[in-house]
């Protein structure tokens, strides 16, 4: 079917466009190019709907005023490739009364129906749709159908670099995520992060390429490989999404970004770094709305009957031991919130906040301005709490402040980096505290690790050998039942794993144990006697929460490293 200039242009003017919009579109034609059908959809002026009729008048194809890309089915579009549909102007809509129907935005496109004939077996009914709703039809089909974001990247990958920047700016300034590749690939990645799982996204430059990486259950993945070109883009929109300047490349910079994916409320902490080719991003992923309970981070036994009758004492130190990523702001806010109620009043300062908690009032740390650890816990005391929570015990001045306030009469809860409980006690001595303020106001340290559940689908029963038994220090007639190992699955991304939880060693701060912190005994000689007493250590939870079958022991051998057996 052949339509002429005159043709197309005597029906718009019919529908009412004016004669400069239609000589804009035939000077646009020829200079670049194109037919003036194509021309006349880039036209400011020409309605997108009043072409769509004009072209319905000259052919006699029915216009159709609405599309639902969402709703179109996965299977009639990956098999056909989007930069076809979009250049084209082509999409497959839905069969009817064994009838592929497709809409096409310009009668040009009628030559790749034969195509769509053959590749589907259907008879084809062409219908026309306006421009700009079939190509938001067509984003959403192909969005829909790709599910992730390599499908996504393809898209993007079809642009040149110069064209994708153009387009970034253009949807910035309509704020239709549907109109660049780019946006598209990064609301991608997020989505893709939080159906993983994933606790933190890492955006990583390299010569050649860039990397994202996903931790999920605290592991790194590599997740795609998008090419160099698209680097400074990426980032960009991260960038513009959290509130950085885009400008800046020199300097490191820290953002947020709010989000609901999923139809949950979503939080990402946004990080850059300048590296040697480009910027590194990474985002930590916080879910908002998250249920605290000390019932479902694995603390069990006599570490939680423990742990939880020490969070009601009405003043004394209680510190959470572990590295990064163990979880011990999900343990302290655990403690907090059982304890929260209208008569006690809490207050944190915190680097960041990470999470919000009704009814308890939350300081973020500002060094900027002085607002520090200690600085906030001298301020506190005159705020008349009851529970003080610091971030962390990191230096002299913050660790003083918190024994000051325990002794006089408030329930402290903080962190410290130590590799297990018995270490704290050490290092709040080094750090200047007299070792006699340290027995007398500390109640008790929880040292913790976070070890990957293994996944109920696919976990299969072994018998450990011999070496493995010797590595992990326990003999074979501690185990009665069955021990289970990692294998993967659809449902856990053949990973083996889903989920993570704690394995805890508690040390109370006993009256068998302060004349040891008195003394300033090493932290050997005071764990080996909190194990004399009955403590159960990091390794030994881990070794029953295998038994149990909840863990492995190569996870739990990963994340007790330095937890050696007290001779």
């Amino acid at each position: 079917m052949s339509v002429r200039r005159v043709e197309v242009g005597e029906a718009l003017r019919q529908l009412g466009v004016d004669e400069k919009a239609l000589t804009s579109a035939r000077q646009l034609a020829e200079k670049q190019g194109i037919p003036v059908r194509a021309s006349l959809q880039r036209v400011e002026g020409i309605d997108p709907k009043l072409l769509a009729n004009a072209l319905s008048q000259l052919s006699g194809l029915p216009v159709l005023e609405a599309v639902d890309g969402g709703a179109v089915e996965p299977d009639l579009v990956r098999t056909f490739p989007i930069a076809i549909a979009r250049e084209a102007g082509i999409l497959p809509l839905y069969v009817a009364e064994g009838e592929l129907v497709v809409g096409l935005s310009d009668l040009s496109a009628l030559t790749a129906l034969d195509d769509l004939r053959v590749l589907h077996g259907y008879p084809v009914r062409p219908v026309l749709v306006a421009s700009n709703l079939l190509q938001d039809a067509i984003n959403k089909a192909y969005d829909r159908a790709a599910a992730s974001a390599h499908a996504v990247l393809d898209v993007a990958e079809q642009e040149e670099e110069g064209e994708a920047d153009l387009l970034l700016e253009e949807a910035e300034l309509l704020d239709d995520p549907n109109q660049a590749p780019i946006i598209r690939f990064v609301n991608a990645l997020l989505s893709q992060a939080i159906k993983e799982r994933a606790s933190d996204i890492h955006i990583e430059p390299y010569e050649k390429d860039v990397v994202v990486r996903y931790r999920v259950d605290g592991v790194l993945k590599e997740t795609i490989r998008p090419p160099v070109k698209f680097k400074n883009t990426i980032v960009a929109r991260i960038k513009i999404m959290s509130g950085l300047n885009i400008a800046e490349k020199r300097l490191p910079q820290d953002g947020r970004i709010r989000r609901k994916l999923g139809g949950r409320e979503i939080d990402l902490r946004v990080s850059t770094v300048p590296v040697r080719h480009g910027e590194r991003v990474v985002m930590r992923i916080l879910e908002k709305g998250q249920v605290f309970s000390l019932d479902r981070i694995g603390m069990g036994g006599q570490t939680l009957e423990i742990f939880r009758k020490l969070i009601h004492r009405p003043h004394g130190i209680l510190l959470v031991s572990g590295p990064t990523g163990s979880g011990k702001s999900t343990t302290l806010y655990s403690g907090i919130t059982e304890i929260n109620s209208p008569d006690v009043n809490i207050l944190t300062i915190e680097d960041p906040i990470e999470y919000e908690v009704a009814g308890i009032g939350q300081v973020q740390v500002n060094p900027k301005i002085q607002l520090t650890f200690a600085s906030a816990l001298r301020s506190f005391l005159r705020q008349d709490p009851d529970v003080i929570l610091v971030g962390e015990i990191r230096d002299r001045e913050t660790a003083e402040n918190a024994v000051q306030a325990s002794l006089t009469g408030h329930l402290v809860f903080s962190t410290i980096h130590t590799n297990d409980a018995a270490g704290a006690f050490a290092r709040l001595v080094d750090m200047g505290v007299e070792p006699f303020l340290v027995a007398s106001s500390l109640l008790g340290v929880l040292a913790q690790r976070l070890v990957r559940r293994l996944c109920p689908h696919c976990r299969e029963a072994y018998t450990p050998s011999d070496a493995e038994l010797v590595d992990i220090g326990i003999p074979r007639s501690r185990i009665a039942g069955p021990v289970y190992r990692a294998r993967g699955c659809e449902r856990c991304n053949q990973l083996g794993y889903s989920g993570r939880t704690g394995i805890y060693e508690f040390l109370a701060a006993s009256d068998e144990i302060k004349p040891l912190v008195i003394a300033n005994k090493d932290a050997g000689t005071i764990k080996r006697k909190a194990i004399e007493l009955g403590m159960i250590s990091l390794r030994d939870d881990g070794i029953t929460k295998v038994l149990e079958g909840v863990t492995t022991f190569d996870e739990v051998m990963r994340v007790t490293q330095e937890d050696r057996e007290i001779q």
